[in-house]
């Protein structure tokens, strides 16, 4: 007997789970309600209705991961009672109207969402312990100006230690400065001012670890119980104690603060070298007069003449020219690759 020949008839095909064809209708949600996310942790997102109901929140699977930050407008489905134990679900996240973005550091492809629709950066820093920083200053402020967000200064710690003079020049870029000294007899006044400066925005509170972000929190929100912690001597940095963002609502109810964990870098690889140069009024008005291909790092750049006018250094520019030079040339012009 000779051996069978088989052919493709012979092949079987496991049948699909289900044959039942996906429907392309999707649910109209239109019974959704629209909440403020202020606080993303672990998968869940605890949202403020505009009624003021607080509601637990998951996200639905078809907006990935990392698509909810602190400060976007979403639609949810569900539970929206707000009870203990109840869970609903974001089906949608509004539009942003800008959002604040890092990466982890210069070299980076990854670009990272903090927080989204901000009225308000407040840079906080330190007069002393930690003493404060140009560059990372200057990044957070290229932040603020390419996302169209009203940049802040405040200054804690001045009754420990001389204001440095370099944080006076963020004035003529039309920065406010505040002084505050939280645990000395100007606390009602310095609160005061600060409650002026927040009141009726969603102003987001950044700078690095120690500088007293949770500090002036736990004075403007009574309940909102955050963490403080110490600079550690050996290093001059902060510990971490904020580990998430979070929105709080002022104790006076008219504005939200959101409080973010301490920065020890800032990267900008998702911002264009153009923009960082334009991020700065006083720098982009001479840096427009360069050749087409200036660097803004040889000697022939027009920056260099307008930072010693007349062969004379001043020494004001040079300082804000070599922060400029600083942050260009750690640019890292490869792609990067926006977070889902």
């Amino acid at each position: 007997m000779s051996p069978r020949e088989y052919d493709e008839s012979d092949a079987r095909v496991r049948p699909a789970r289900s044959t039942r064809p996906r429907s392309k209708d999707r649910p109209s949600h239109s019974t959704a309600i629209s909440a403020l996310v202020t606080g993303v942790d672990r998968g869940r997102q605890t949202c403020v209705t505009d009624d003021g109901v607080i509601i637990t929140a998951m996200r639905a699977r078809e907006l990935g991961p990392k698509s909810v930050v602190v400060g976007d407008r979403v639609s949810i489905v569900g539970d929206v009672t707000g009870d203990e134990g109840s869970l609903a679900r974001i089906v949608s996240v509004n539009e942003r109207r800008n959002s604040l973005s890092r990466t982890v550091d210069d070299a980076a492809q990854v670009e990272r969402t903090i927080v989204a629709n901000i009225d308000q950066l407040v840079i906080v820093v330190a007069a002393l312990n930690p003493e404060p920083r140009r560059g990372l200053i200057d990044r957070f402020l290229v932040s603020a100006f390419t996302e169209g967000i009203t940049p802040k200064l405040v200054v804690t710690k001045t009754d420990l230690g001389v204001v440095p003079e370099f944080l006076a020049e963020y004035a003529k870029l039309d920065v406010e400065i505040l002084h505050t000294a939280i645990k000395s007899d100007s606390r009602e006044k310095d609160l005061e001012a600060l409650h002026q400066m927040l009141s009726g925005k969603i102003s987001v509170l950044v700078g690095h670890s120690g500088v007293g972000k949770s500090t002036l929190i736990n004075a403007l929100v009574p309940d909102a119980d955050r963490l403080t912690g110490d600079v550690n001597e050996a290093t001059g940095r902060g510990r971490h104690t904020s580990s998430s963002a979070v929105a709080l609502a002022l104790d006076t109810h008219d504005g939200w603060i959101i409080d973010t964990p301490g920065i020890r870098a800032f990267g900008l690889s998702h911002i264009d070298v153009s923009r960082i140069v334009d991020a700065f009024t006083d720098l982009s008005l001479v840096a427009a007069t360069c050749l087409s291909n200036c660097s803004h790092a040889e000697s022939s750049c027009k920056l260099d003449a307008w930072a010693a006018p007349n062969g004379v250094v001043d020494p004001e520019r040079a300082a804000r020219l070599s922060s400029l030079r600083s942050l260009l040339s750690v640019k890292d012009q490869a792609v990067f690759v926006p977070e889902d």
